[in-house]
């Protein structure tokens, strides 16, 4: 096993940046929604648009980020080994069996991983900004008679609003539970905040595997 340096910092920053937003979006709103008080409404209300533009702001950058550095080819999809990571979550995790692919700093997602971050990233998180900005700026887009905004009525963009906020919240409590399935249940969350992860070394791999094949040589008649 190597500490290799798998996460860095602009990319922690994102992520716990992110986090801390969208789990204050979720309070706020709650609120917004009548769930309970704490703030008042009008100050949920002021202060869920301001972090809206927050975590804008930082989306933004963290395109710039992903698309300047070449990170956005971590979630390109691929079905290679897909059927065997479903069924190490779903099976073999429990029984104690190997992880089916191999992180790197290449590959710091799994076949699994990739496709649910490439979903949250082009289906949830739109869902919740565009609802959002409509939801925001319905009064005044509506007051200038455009009749894309004046067909859909603000009850159908708060309800779209809302559910993009129950499937970011769901997302987010596997992603909790997910991130205690590395070597140790904290693992993983330590690796996103100092950047550095045990990975095997490519020489480790391949030494382990020239043991197998050699054990499998020796075991046949």
């Amino acid at each position: 096993m190597a500490k290799v340096y798998i996460y860095k910092r602009f990319e922690r920053f994102w992520h716990w940046t992110q986090a801390t937003l969208i789990f204050y979006l979720a309070l706020t709103g709650f609120e917004i929604h009548g769930s309970y008080s704490f703030l008042g409404y009008e100050n949920a209300v002021e202060s869920h648009r301001v972090a809206a533009w927050m975590l804008l702001t930082l989306i933004a950058f963290s395109i710039f980020w992903h698309f300047t550095t070449g990170e956005w080819r971590q979630y390109i999809p691929t079905f290679s080994k897909l059927q065997a990571q479903i069924r190490y979550y779903t099976l073999g995790i429990f029984k104690g069996e190997p992880h089916p692919t191999r992180k790197s700093v290449r590959n710091k997602l799994n076949p699994l991983q990739a496709l649910t971050y490439l979903g949250f990233k082009l289906v949830m998180a739109p869902l919740l900004i565009v609802t959002g900005l409509v939801y925001m700026f319905y009064r005044t887009i509506d007051a200038n008679n455009m009749v894309i905004i004046s067909d859909i009525p603000l009850e159908t963009v708060a309800f779209l609003h809302t559910l993009g906020a129950y499937l970011i919240i769901m997302f987010a409590i596997v992603h909790v539970y997910m991130t205690t399935t590395g070597e140790t249940p904290t693992s993983n969350i330590r690796a996103m905040i100092t950047g550095y992860e045990d990975l095997e070394d490519e020489d480790e791999d391949e030494e382990t595997t020239n043991t197998q094949s050699k054990n499998t040589k020796t075991s046949e008649p």
